[in-house]
């Protein structure tokens, strides 16, 4: 069987004094306080699924910019994880921030622009106060995922231009609406980031969803998605636990739902971008 590696996990401990809690905007996300999956957990979820390997993504709904729980599950576990990180990319100690959580062997960075908690899209996303912190970024060669709807794609272009070597990872297809289905006039917004080549799209449960709603079919939007953009340019990403379980149900309905594709192009999304992405992910897959 094809390996498979998910992009988009996260790990909640039940250990709050060790780890506490501090969400942004100070509103735990339902999720993470309904179904909090420790490493252990995810690990369990991941074998049972047939899933190798994962970025566990910092679950700023219940952690904010306290890392630690993540980098703790990366160290604890780095044949099957890498962790992107998230942070507060206008403290005045930002570069040193991002230098330690790169040093404590996260590989990722995420920038969260709204969500459940933080309904709207946040306007600072290319504030030039962030452009150290993408500097690094791009000396790095450290893949940003950002977490942001259609209304912050202008603002998304600017730091396109500016950062042409980062790749950027844009989460749940940053929201895009599909349900006029094709030839999908609402997501031009999206097509029109085609020609972007450091653009990256994340393909989540919320993406299968989306594409199989109103109007939309899977068998129309994912090879449009592919001819676009190129599977290469494309990654699976479950989003468990906030997708609720079991991660198998999860993948199955990923893989049904991109049974139109080729199966060169599914070992792409599944497997083979996520290891361009986070080569840390790139090595055999090594089984609890």
């Amino acid at each position: 069987m094809t390996d498979i590696i998910d992009i988009h996990t996260h790990v909640i401990s039940p250990d709050t004094a060790r780890y506490p809690l501090a969400p942004l905007g100070g509103k735990q996300s339902d999720w993470s306080h309904a179904r909090p999956t420790t490493a252990a957990d995810l690990i369990a979820a991941m074998d049972e699924a047939g899933v190798a390997k994962a970025a566990v993504v910092q679950a700023s709904t219940a952690y904010g910019f306290d890392n630690s729980y993540l980098a703790d599950s990366v160290a604890a576990h780095p044949n099957r994880f890498t962790g992107v990180f998230s942070m507060d990319l206008f403290a005045p100690d930002a570069p040193a921030v991002f230098d330690r959580w790169v040093a404590k062997g996260l590989t990722g960075l995420r920038l969260f622009t709204t969500g459940t908690t933080q309904p709207g899209q946040a306007g600072w996303l290319a504030d030039p106060r962030s452009f150290p912190i993408w500097e690094r970024a791009e000396a790095a060669n450290l893949p940003v995922c950002v977490q942001m709807r259609p209304e912050g794609v202008d603002q998304l272009a600017l730091l396109l231009d500016r950062f042409r070597r980062v790749p950027v990872v844009l989460d749940h297809l940053a929201r895009v609406d599909l349900s006029d289905g094709a030839p999908y006039e609402k997501a031009d917004w999206l097509w029109r980031l085609a020609d972007r080549p450091n653009v990256v799209l994340k393909l989540t449960s919320r993406t299968v969803r989306e594409a199989a709603a109103g109007a939309s079919r899977p068998e129309a939007f994912f090879p449009r998605l592919v001819a676009a953009f190129g599977a290469e340019r494309i990654a699976w990403g479950s989003n468990f636990p906030a997708e609720a379980g079991p991660m198998s149900r999860i993948l199955d309905a990923a893989r049904a739902a991109l049974s139109c594709l080729s199966a060169a192009d599914r070992a792409s999304i599944f497997a083979g971008t996520a290891r361009r992405l986070y080569p840390a992910l790139a090595a055999e897959p090594v089984t609890a």
